[in-house]
């Protein structure tokens, strides 16, 4: 890892910081290199998690080379800086020592509809203004993807156990194991004195193939597989389909189980279309995982799987067998409809994405969505920043209807340095 302080040195305090530009969050990145250099950690700790609460998972998830890194000027002709690294450095040091309190400034009841990247944020930018904030979750714990979609050698949970400390001390409410749509409805939520309420469920649902052999019981879907890899016995040998980043993390995620000793990803295109981040794709193969292009499954069997080759045509004579024990699917997924099976009022497109308007509202008055159940899916950084926009939004739908006289604000602005800082420095 490189040197904390000798990249913050390399850092040129840009006066119009296309590191910035590019981060879809407008991380506030001279800023806060700047106050760790003047030996200000808890003010740049303070900076970074007021703009972006999630920034200890973005520092190690992002796609910088797309975002913040990826617009660097030094990497124009050199190495751009590694703002992840230093802000890694500055999020870790500082989240527990966070003095995260609410403002007390406005009142409002929010419920939050999934416990993932965008929820957590939403929770804790209204929670943090004064609203009154409860997160309805699926599953045991908060985190969403983050817990249960990427392994824990790429995102310790730890850092979300962190988060939801600081969730508890907001006083933001967290009710676990409650899947709303088949019992606890929309209709009910606004019945129990929720002025608005945000969708953000994700997108769990994996896509199919929808070839021979794929209701097999040894063959698996990479997004289920990941929530709990520990459960699985894959056998020796393991062939995963797709190239996309869940593929990686399904690769990487089964060589490091007990008894898989050989890892084959399988694509039908070539390695230069691979959707997967080229850092994930090095780290793959660096951990022995093997790569066969330009091949399509056709059709699975319990000893292994018939695939072709798509640079020849289809026939018997461009099939082969590849012998292994499990197989993988890991060709994205799509939103499910738990929610909008019991309120029809709430609109999905034909992709069964959320529909929503510029303010981020439904088709139904007062419920919000944003994230992947709207976008599809996308980066951490980007569900935080539609929740950050959306938060907007909400904020003052709520204050409309308790104030005809309500002039909209914007509460969190696009840019974190527009605004006053003082309500979110540490009491005391």
């Amino acid at each position: 890892m490189p040197h904390v302080l000798v990249e913050a040195e390399r850092c040129l305090q840009c006066k119009k910081p296309r590191c910035r530009e590019g981060c879809p969050i407008k991380n506030p990145i001279p800023q806060f290199i700047r106050m760790l250099k003047e030996g200000k950690i808890k003010e740049a700790g303070n900076l970074v998690f007021t703009n972006n609460p999630l920034s200890i998972v973005c520092s190690l998830v992002c796609p910088h080379e797309k975002f913040c890194e990826g617009h660097c000027i030094m990497g124009i002709k050199s190495t751009p800086v590694h703002i992840s690294t230093i802000e890694q450095y500055i999020a870790d040091y500082n989240l527990d020592m966070l003095d995260i309190y609410s403002s007390g400034e406005y009142e409002g009841k929010v419920g939050i509809i999934g416990g993932g990247p965008a929820g957590i944020a939403m929770a804790f930018y209204m929670g943090r203004r004064g609203y009154d904030v409860t997160i309805y979750e699926a599953s045991e714990r908060i985190g969403g993807i983050l817990r249960y979609g990427i392994p824990d050698f790429r995102l310790p949970s730890v850092h979300i156990d962190r988060l939801e400390r600081q969730l508890h001390s907001l006083g933001v409410k967290i009710h676990p194991n409650t899947l709303i749509g088949p019992v606890t409805t929309v209709p009910d939520l606004f019945r129990d004195g929720f002025d608005a309420l945000f969708m953000s469920t994700g997108v769990w649902r994996p896509n199919k193939m929808n070839i021979k052999g794929e209701s097999l019981s040894n063959v698996h879907y990479a997004i289920n597989y990941l929530k709990s890899s520990e459960l699985y016995n894959l056998g020796r040998d393991v062939v995963v389909i797709g190239a996309g980043n869940v593929a990686m993390d399904a690769a990487r995620t089964s060589m490091r189980s007990l008894h898989t000793q050989n890892v084959t990803v399988l694509y039908r295109r070539d390695e230069a279309d691979m959707p997967c981040r080229k850092e994930e794709y090095e780290y793959t193969r660096m951990d022995g995982v093997q790569f066969e292009f330009f091949t399509q499954v056709d059709e699975f069997t319990e000893d292994g799987v018939w695939v072709h080759d798509t640079r020849e045509p289809i026939g018997q004579e461009n099939r082969r067998f590849i012998p292994c024990d499990s197989a993988i699917v890991a060709i994205s997924q799509g939103p499910q409809s738990n929610v909008v099976s019991t309120e029809s009022r709430i609109r999905l497109d034909r992709k069964g994405l959320v529909i929503t308007d510029e303010n981020m509202q439904t088709t139904m008055e007062g419920v919000y969505a944003s994230g992947d159940v709207v976008t599809g899916a996308k980066t951490v950084v980007e569900a935080e920043a539609a929740a950050k926009r959306c938060a907007n939004a909400m904020h003052n739908y709520i204050q409309r209807k308790k104030n005809p006289d309500w002039q909209d604000e914007e509460l969190y602005a696009a840019d974190i340095l527009d605004q006053d800082m003082t309500p979110f420095l540490p009491r005391g």
